[in-house]
């Protein structure tokens, strides 16, 4: 894509609030001036929002106070004036029942900021899973040139030898208590060495997927998704973002410029490459509804069913993000894409050229860890979309983290109305379930939970986890942490709190399972579902005021995204007039 920069100098959109002599003018740059900034700083040069998302109860994102310091360094440097701005943050380990809830609340509060302050170009600071959709979002729908720095994994974690990690190894081991494997003194001792220096997790979880969504979608500089979050070249990145920045004001490069059908295309099969989590399917598809591009969850199966795999990361594979970065970090992966004719070449970049001229020259130093294709960890690693009777609006599932004798399976349902009855009843050794058995949770979607909470991965049985199983098939409308592993149906819509067909399954019932297929069956006539359907009634009590209540009223569904009904294509909103 060919990419036509504005002329320069251009009255900037900041200068509606602080130039000229008029009475509103001098009351903007007055009061600002408090701060002790000297007259000429608003002389036209862009003004950068940095967004941040610091906050010390976003443990991911509590260095980012630091690294915001870096990108002003690189505004200041480029010519442009750095004004940092804190934004909503919501912590995935956090905020309750999740920081999904929050999402769409922090990609308005993130757009609001941007519109109606007097910004030119924003630099979006982000880490924790939520904060780099929700901050992307808000970006689309105002469209100001925009970058996005991310904070960067945490260093490995180790413990007694062996690589630890974060999430992964928090699953794996509460699995081991309950099947006697590990006692709660050594997972306390585990618990010290998980995480050990700043930045998100160190796997391939949510985090470090959306890093590199950002970067195959080309709204951030190359290399930035694996950088270390202690590492000084985590640092620089930072500062070059901030230089780059004031030229892409300069430029009149905008989110839109970047954000195409053919950019989303790419993150797609990246994300098939990397193992990704299930949750990039979700914020993908709310990030594409913000800029009206058609992306839809066909594209997901279509676009990354002949993807393989090649990224042996936790917790598909074995390493962990230190080791991803070593080894040349995501620009590897997207070379490995272009070669085999799965990268739109062209897409352009926030670089301002495309993402092929970023890329081609990428060196692979370590090939357990970027593996060859015929190596790969699955050889149809993308997000396989089931349909049936029981997911008419489509589910997902992650290959790379699934059994593969589960792929096809035929089982006897065991039913958890909601997350409270799963947690009652799953120690029960009188529970009448075995490892043939599938796991169903209702009542956990969008609205149900509501704010779809990571529940999806529900553990196992301990009398079953005791006699060696390590995994079932589980289903359920809820989501599940990128850190997660198993055969794990995701995302089911329309969800169980809104009449979906999940909401009729009884304990008993037969379903049939085939991901080569792409099916997903309730094996009951369809006069009886229909008859339950028809008798069905929500037991889930809609919130009474607040913004819980305008979440319920307003959120998608999984399959759209899950964004607010009333903001898909919001882009564009003229800014209200200064009423000084």
């Amino acid at each position: 894509m060919t990419f036509q920069p504005a002329d320069w100098p251009r009255k900037l959109r900041s200068q509606e609030w602080y130039g000229g002599t008029s009475r509103d003018a001098i009351y903007h740059r007055g009061w600002l001036k408090n701060q002790g900034y000297p007259h000429d700083l608003f002389d036209g040069r862009p003004v950068i929002g940095i967004m941040n998302t610091w906050s010390e109860l976003t443990p991911c994102n509590g260095h980012l106070r630091e690294l915001a310091e870096k990108v002003k360094a690189g505004i200041w440097e480029a010519g442009g004036f750095p004004l940092e701005v804190p934004v909503f943050s919501a912590s995935e380990n956090t905020f309750r029942p999740s920081a999904m809830m929050y999402r769409n609340l922090a990609a308005m509060a993130v757009e609001e900021a941007m519109r109606n302050q007097p910004i030119d170009g924003a630099v979006l600071l982000v880490g924790c899973d939520k904060t780099t959709p929700s901050l992307i979002m808000g970006a689309a729908s105002t469209d100001i040139p925009s970058i996005v720095v991310t904070g960067g994994p945490m260093l490995n974690g180790w413990f007694r030898g062996e690589r630890l990690g974060s999430g992964t190894a928090l699953w794996q081991m509460s699995e081991d208590i309950k099947a006697g494997k590990m006692t709660q003194e050594e997972f306390l001792e585990a618990e010290q060495a998980m995480s050990r220096s700043s930045g998100t997790c160190n796997t391939m979880g949510t985090a470090s997927t959306m890093a590199s969504m950002a970067e195959a979608l080309g709204m951030a500089l190359s290399g930035n998704a694996a950088i270390p979050a202690v590492d000084a070249r985590r640092r620089v990145m930072a500062q070059l973002s901030g230089r780059r920045i004031v030229q892409m004001v300069k430029d009149d490069l905008k989110p839109s410029d970047v954000l195409t059908k053919e950019a989303f295309e790419n993150a797609i099969r990246t994300n098939g490459a990397i193992g990704g989590s299930t949750n990039a399917v979700i914020h993908v598809l709310a990030i594409a509804g913000r800029v009206g591009v058609d992306i839809s969850l066909d594209d997901w199966d279509r676009l990354g069913r002949d993807v393989p795999t090649v990224v042996n990361l936790m917790p598909s594979g074995k390493y962990l993000m230190e080791e991803f970065f070593y080894a040349g970090g995501l620009p590897v992966v997207l070379k490995r894409l272009g070669e085999a004719g799965m990268l739109n070449r062209d897409a352009l970049t926030v670089s301002g050229g495309t993402i092929w001229e970023e890329v081609k020259d990428a060196v692979n130093w370590n090939e357990d860890v970027i593996r060859p294709a015929d190596k790969a960890l699955a050889a149809s690693g993308g997000i396989a979309v089931l349909r049936g009777n029981l997911a008419p609006g489509g589910a997902v599932l992650k290959p790379s983290a699934a059994n593969p004798d589960l792929m096809q399976h035929r089982g006897r349902a065991v039913v958890f109305e909601d997350i409270d009855d799963y947690k009652a009843r799953i120690g029960n050794e009188d529970l009448d379930i075995d490892e043939s058995c599938i796991m169903v949770l209702k009542n956990c979607g969008p609205k149900g939970y509501p704010g779809m909470s990571e529940v999806g991965n529900m553990g196992l049985p301990p009398k079953v986890l005791r006699r060696g199983i390590t995994d079932m098939i589980r289903i359920s409308d809820a989501r599940m942490s990128g850190t997660a592993y198993g055969t794990v149906i995701l995302h089911t819509s329309p969800e169980a709190a809104v009449g979906g067909p999940l909401a009729v399954v009884r304990s008993g019932d037969m379903i049939e399972v085939d991901v080569p297929g792409r099916r997903l069956h309730l094996d009951i006539p369809d006069e009886e579902l229909q008859s339950r359907l028809a008798a069905w009634q929500s037991a889930v009590t809609p919130p009474e005021s607040g913004y819980a209540r305008l979440f319920h009223d307003h959120v998608e569904q999984a399959d759209t995204g899950a964004d607010f009904d009333f903001l898909k294509g919001c882009r564009g909103r003229e800014v209200p007039r200064d009423s000084h």
